[in-house]
């Protein structure tokens, strides 16, 4: 009988990948204390390094992707009303 897969949450793999990072205890240390592998400990660490310079790299404020969103909302909005305009115009062309 095989052992079923733990899922870790990403609240949790953050927290361990932060505490590695922070350098206190080894990874053999963290590993019995979390209760997970070393390796997967290092692989979090990796993915957490890996990741950091994107959350620096977004643009300053949200407001350019609430305004993108806005202006999406406006675009399908004229493509409905312009498609339903197009069905009545070839409704009453074939009468």
């Amino acid at each position: 009988m095989s052992a079923s897969r733990r899922k870790h949450d990403p609240a949790f793999k953050a927290k361990v990948a932060l505490t590695a990072l922070r350098g206190d205890a080894t990874v053999p240390e963290l590993a019995a204390h979390f209760g997970v592998h070393p390796h997967q400990i290092y692989a979090w660490k990796k993915a957490l390094m890996n990741a950091a310079p994107k959350v620096f790299a977004r643009p300053r404020g949200s407001r350019t992707d609430e305004v993108s969103e806005r202006k999406l909302a406006e675009l399908y909005e004229q493509v409905g009303r312009l498609m339903v305009e197009r069905d009545f115009l070839l409704r009453r062309s074939e009468l």
